[in-house]
């Protein structure tokens, strides 16, 4: 077992000769919050009481692996177990269908007692909850949801919506901590329509009513979230980028924001290039950090070139601390509490490495015309000690350096998870 303390010391010497202060660098990367989406430890199914309950609307989750929580309790035990793990500022991200009613509650009559499980535990453990409208896995959503022609079926997730947005506002007053929810709608055609600005202006006339209906709502911030395809939706997406993007900067409001979901473009996209558009005429994004491969496959986020390009940008923009983080993933073929920490690690560890790094020496650089010294500077650093400064910093925070933790998870799957 190697000193840490002395790998510490030896790579706070190697940044130092580069004016980069590695203790500053962890305080910022600990006090960033990331937000943990719940849904990675039951594969996206909720809590809602029906016995039917199954996803659709072009997502699809894959594996069976062991384990899975099957209600309210065992959901937090788990999450409570992962986050153990992983160091830093933490929230809960909660779906709509992860209610917690006596009965079945539909969609359009949730409350926020139905989530009040949620709210005390948030409370007890000193976090804040986000949330998100769920607008799929239902049997009024087979024809569109906020896009729906049937008037009747968009008044319903129109109202979903609304009551949505009450309880982020139940949520803030709670936990007094700011509220951020993500609007997304899976709706879609699995071929090009005829029409196809029709469902477009539905969606914007459903978003339009939630935001009226609920314009005196405090404490809560609203992502507005594209996706190119969906399973089975293959052709066409109402809520595009191009729509999307459109909606946030007509509404010119300050709660209303870009959600940039990293699996939600074409392969050859990459949201780390769209960051400083967004931020252009933005002052505030929500960024759901995944990893597809070769489609929105929401794999486990890796310690990858596009989340550390992704990190690297907004640090060198100066827009860590203006970025909603959160991430987006299921995977049901593995353990998925060791799932939620490594790609929850995987996302912090992507923060503190873009703040080791000497951005205003390679800006200067820049500025003067050396782009060769800019070039050897970027690469020099893909190979600095960094790692010497992730395990310092995870043992600092209680949270196990290296693969310590491995092994506590594999016994609470013994102990636990296998008894299900």
């Amino acid at each position: 077992m190697y000193d840490v303390n002395k790998g510490y010391e030896l790579a706070k010497e190697f940044y130092a000769q580069y004016g980069i202060d590695v203790d500053k660098a962890m305080e910022i990367a600990n006090a960033t919050p990331i937000s943990m989406h719940c849904w990675q430890g039951d594969d996206v199914l909720g809590l809602e009481q029906k016995e039917d309950a199954a996803l659709s609307g072009g997502i699809q989750t894959t594996g069976n692996y062991p384990g899975r929580a099957t209600n309210g309790e065992e959901l937090r035990q788990d999450i409570e177990t992962a986050m153990k793990y992983i160091p830093g500022e933490l929230k809960l991200n909660l779906h709509a269908n992860y209610q917690e009613a006596d009965t079945f509650v539909d969609r359009d009559a949730i409350e926020p007692k139905h989530f009040d499980k949620w709210v005390n535990w948030a409370v007890e453990k000193g976090i804040g909850l986000d949330f998100n409208p769920t607008y799929f896995g239902h049997p009024k959503g087979e024809n569109g949801t906020l896009t729906a022609a049937d008037e009747e079926v968009r008044k319903f997730w129109i109202e979903h919506g609304i009551r949505s947005r009450q309880i982020g506002e139940y949520f803030y007053k709670k936990t007094g901590k700011p509220c951020v929810i993500n609007h997304w709608t899976p709706d879609g055609d699995k071929e090009v329509p005829i029409d196809t600005i029709g469902p477009r202006q539905r969606l914007k006339d459903s978003y339009d009513q939630i935001f009226e209906a609920t314009k005196d709502v405090q404490g809560v911030i609203d992502g507005i979230e594209s996706k190119v395809f969906g399973i089975g939706l293959e052709s066409y997406t109402a809520g595009s980028h191009e729509f999307c993007m459109g909606y946030v900067m007509k509404a010119n409001k300050d709660h209303i924001i870009m959600t940039l979901d990293t699996g939600h473009y074409h392969p050859t996209e990459v949201v780390s290039a769209k960051l400083a558009s967004v931020y252009t005429f933005s002052d505030h994004v929500l960024l759901h950090v995944s990893r597809p491969i070769r489609w929105d496959s929401d794999h486990v986020v890796s310690f990858d070139e596009e989340t550390r390009a992704i990190m690297e940008e907004l640090v060198r923009m100066d827009k860590l601390k203006d970025t909603y983080i959160a991430t987006d993933f299921f995977d049901a073929s593995i353990n998925r509490i060791a799932a939620w920490v490594i790609g929850m690690r995987n996302t912090r560890k992507a923060i503190l490495a873009a703040l080791l790094q000497p951005v205003d020496k390679m800006k200067e650089l820049e500025a003067a015309g050396d782009v060769s010294a800019r070039l050897a500077f970027k690469e020099e650093f893909k190979a600095a000690p960094f790692a010497l400064v992730w395990d310092y910093y995870c043992e600092k925070e209680n949270a196990k350096k290296g693969l310590e933790w491995l092994d506590e998870v594999r016994k609470y799957e013994k102990d636990v998870l296998s008894k299900r």
